[in-house]
């Protein structure tokens, strides 16, 4: 019988999950056993998933869970460089070069698991079957507006936090904004076709911050892209990979131009290939922008769990996109696990 272990987050400011109650119920009427850990931070109760029947374990227990087991959560493992042998859906952040990545891997060698990375989940053409990304393009937008907001008081973005649902942040953006006493900001989305940038896209166009959209066909002739530069913010959506284009590069950041605030949601400023290379960590809940020039002021948001800001809808849409591929978890040789554990095997080569 095929286990699905979900464990909790031990992530600061990570709330989400993706199984809800009503997927685990759904997972064990079609045979699977469930497990589930008590949490003290998700955001939808575990009452729901006692309900549903699934077995409950204490938090954080995965590590003695049975060795047959699949280990299911969203953010990283603890960083305590212990051999991992079971086999793992997550976020790795481990294939595109980012160096955090390959010590993760070398974990995964030692103890013998599988990494079965959700970004690398893919239907037969090549496309994502689950993904975040309305909604981290929509917190996205929102955490560098108000970087903005705080630039047009003399200041910097102070500390984030999540929201009940996405009209309480909205209400509070207007407010924000109306308090400037300036005309809207006006805004570049680069990826504006995809789930990232159509959130960003559509956060703006909800608080009346004009949009210019581009995607492949404006970017195809490499650069330079001075038009980033004539926008008060440019949202970055895209997913680096070799190739990517820089859009903002260091000389940028003495030149004339309207630009203050980036939110760089696709966030990989460990990547050999992040077309944003003026910063070189990910900011935080607490410290949500990275100033990199002074006058006029530059700064950049680059949190890497911006869905988390709005945890219960973006939960309820992830877990129900990825539902249909759980279900096929009794095959993992084929489908979307077959092709995420060939992409898992071809990088554990390379430690």
């Amino acid at each position: 019988m095929t286990h699905l272990w979900l464990r909790a987050e031990q992530r600061p400011n990570e709330d989400r999950v993706g199984l809800t109650p009503e997927g685990a119920k759904a997972l064990i009427n079609a045979g699977m056993r469930v497990t589930v850990e008590e949490s003290r931070t998700r955001a939808i109760p575990m009452q729901g998933y006692r309900d549903a029947g699934v077995e409950v374990a204490p938090e954080n227990s995965w590590p003695e869970a049975p060795h047959d087991a699949i280990i299911f959560g969203l953010k990283e493992l603890p960083d305590d460089g212990t051999p991992l042998p079971h086999r793992h859906i997550m976020f790795g952040h481990a294939f595109k070069g980012q160096h955090s990545g390959k010590a993760l891997l070398k974990r995964f060698k030692a103890g013998g698991g599988t990494l079965y990375d959700l970004e690398y989940l893919v239907d037969e053409q090549g496309r994502r079957v689950a993904a975040f990304g309305y909604w981290a393009g929509y917190a996205g937008a929102a955490v560098t507006i108000k970087a903005w907001v705080a630039q047009q008081h003399g200041g910097q973005c102070g500390p984030v936090h999540a929201y009940p649902g996405k009209d309480a942040l909205l209400a509070e953006l207007r407010a924000d904004l109306d308090a400037t006493g300036k005309p809207r900001p006006d805004a570049i989305v680069i990826g504006a076709l995809g789930r990232v940038g159509t959130g960003a896209a559509d956060l703006c166009e909800a608080l009346g911050v004009e949009v210019t959209k581009w995607d492949m066909a404006e970017t195809a002739h490499g650069g330079p892209f001075p038009e980033i530069l004539d926008h008060d913010l440019f949202f970055n959506c895209i997913f680096a990979r070799p190739g990517t284009p820089v859009f903002v590069p260091r000389e940028a950041l003495g030149a004339k131009r309207s630009l203050t605030a980036i939110g760089d949601i696709a966030c990989d400023p460990d990547s050999d290939y992040n077309p944003v290379p003026i910063y070189s960590e990910a900011t935080t809940w607490e410290e949500p922008v990275v100033r990199t020039y002074e006058a006029p002021p530059l700064d950049v948001m680059a949190i890497d769990n911006l869905p988390s800001m709005l945890p219960v809808e973006s939960s309820q849409d992830y877990a129900a996109q990825l539902l249909p591929s759980l279900k096929t978890l009794s095959d993992l040789d084929s489908g979307v696990w077959g092709r995420a554990e060939a992409e898992f095997k071809k990088h554990i080569k390379e430690v």
